[in-house]
């Protein structure tokens, strides 16, 4: 049995962020799960995936998927050949956070899932992004279950802190941040200092969704990844 690549999504976008990735990595048995309708609990999504899918794991997180990828870590670290976080971190939500996240759950019950892409718009992939960019990832968003979307948030309200699970990581763990996600950056840095063996790359002129917006970047750095980890 060989390993598995799983790309986990970011919030509020749905699988299909990794559509410019999915060239890149076809030599590898690559799953894209949605985790939109997956219940109120990223350790419950992560419950469900490793009974879903059998033996070694390559995990590739972004942002809300990072929580995920590490709360399958937390639980079946001999499973792990590899953990990637896009734009991820390891800590629980601050005080701010939580409100941030109430305030995004009343938008989305009341505009529904596009209300709240637009609230992050600048902040996912800047304010000069390619309009095509834009209108692909607004599209795939506009698609999305609200309830399901809802669900997203409380679980990110609701997740516990990870970073022990980082000490004591038993395979690589590679950071990868956009240059312009300034918050990322730092949580990124110690994610690094805490992992046995951590590696931090910075990706010029990105913002959040730093996979989406620099392919040509971060392609080149994940197939490199996965040839140390996997072969």
């Amino acid at each position: 049995m060989g390993t598995t690549v799983l790309l986990l999504h970011a919030f509020p976008v749905g699988p299909e962020m990794w559509e410019p990735q999915l060239e890149a990595l076809s030599g590898y048995d690559v799953q894209v799960p949605c985790l939109v309708g997956r219940g109120e609990s990223i350790d419950g999504w992560a419950e469900q995936l490793l009974a879903e899918i059998d033996g070694d794991l390559a995990l590739i997180g972004a942002s809300m998927g990072g929580y995920c990828a590490l709360a399958i870590a937390k639980r079946a670290p001999e499973r792990l050949r590899g953990l990637v976080l896009v734009g991820s971190h390891a800590s629980a939500d601050p005080p701010e956070g939580k409100v941030w996240r109430d305030e995004s759950i009343a938008r989305v019950r009341e505009g529904g899932p596009l209300a709240q892409w637009r609230a992050m718009r600048e902040f996912a992939i800047g304010a000069d992004a390619d309009p095509a960019l834009s209108k692909r990832l607004a599209d795939s968003v506009a698609s999305l279950d609200a309830e399901g979307v809802v669900q997203e948030l409380v679980a990110m309200i609701g997740r516990e802190d990870t970073n022990d699970v980082v000490r004591s990581l038993p395979c690589p763990l590679l950071a990868i941040a956009g240059e312009r996600d300034e918050g990322v950056i730092a949580e990124s840095k110690k994610l690094i200092e805490l992992a046995p063996e951590g590696e931090l790359v910075i990706v010029p002129g990105a913002n959040h969704l730093v996979s989406v917006q620099r392919p040509d970047a971060v392609n080149p750095i994940l197939l490199g990844f996965l040839e140390r980890c996997i072969g």
